[in-house]
């Protein structure tokens, strides 16, 4: 084979790729609707980011915003916060459940899924003590890379490398997270690649929309337990009830409550 074959046959493949990526956007839009999809109207920012201080400052507005324009009560008590059936981040038998409620193209959740969650992780899940329920809240209308972010996640949770994607997508955000939602689509792609899926089963998966509903509910459960932004979360189990922690707290904020959960 020349090498001009093979050139036309990659583009060939990556134009077959990028009809994929375009059919899972129009499947987002037939199945959901952005009006629908996300009550409310936000103000988007789409200027470069240029470093990690202007990241940082926009990051904070995009979460004012979010505060002010959501509903802000919050459930004084919650009787039962709902795991679902969402991907998991250590021994599923765990005492004490983490549930969040994040979004792929946060920073703020990016700052604590690459800083916070390695420190939680190595005090309490590697001992069996503690398990995160990852659920999405992906605020679509500021972040519109979100949603595929999180079609992307849970194509790759399907072959049970929810955690690698997940890693991948937070650790790289800044690669993908201003880019058109198509060539955001090529990256998740190569994403998928990399962790060694199965690329076949994952752009079908991507292509059909599947995993829409399951990311609408987790939507709405977050909704109605008073989330108003991300990263939010609630720790606790069933018995002894969940406390809520807003934001990217430090690691000392969540050691609090998880040794008290403990502990009770």
């Amino acid at each position: 084979m020349s090498l001009e074959e093979g050139t036309n046959q990659d583009n060939q493949k990556n134009s077959v790729k990028k009809s994929t990526f375009n059919g899972l956007i129009v499947g987002i839009i037939i199945l959901v609707g952005v009006a629908a999809f996300f009550a409310g109207s936000y103000t988007s920012n789409s200027n470069q980011i240029s470093n990690e201080d202007l990241d940082d400052a926009i990051a904070k507005l995009e979460l004012k915003l979010l505060q002010n324009q959501l509903p802000t009560k919050q459930p004084s008590a919650p009787v039962k916060i709902s795991a679902d059936n969402d991907p998991i981040i250590g021994n599923p038998d765990a005492p004490i459940t983490i549930v969040e409620f994040s979004d792929f193209q946060c920073p703020f959740c990016a700052r604590f899924h690459t800083q916070t969650l390695p420190l939680i992780i190595e005090e309490y899940i590697e001992q069996g003590k503690v398990k995160l329920v990852f659920r999405d809240f992906p605020i679509q209308s500021i972040h519109p890379n979100a949603l595929p972010a999180s079609v992307a996640a849970e194509c790759a949770n399907e072959q049970n490398k929810f955690r690698e994607m997940h890693d991948m997508l937070f650790e790289k955000q800044n690669e993908w997270n201003k880019l058109e939602t198509v060539d955001a689509l090529s990256l998740f792609n190569q994403y998928a690649t990399e962790i060694k899926l199965d690329e076949e089963q994952f752009d079908s998966c991507l292509s059909s929309g599947k995993y829409i509903p399951e990311i609408k509910k987790d939507l709405d459960d977050g909704r109605d337990y008073g989330v108003s932004g991300t990263p939010g979360f609630f720790i606790g189990n069933d018995e002894i009830g969940y406390v809520e922690l807003k934001g990217a707290q430090p690691f000392d904020s969540f050691k609090k409550i998880i040794d008290a959960q403990l502990d009770a």
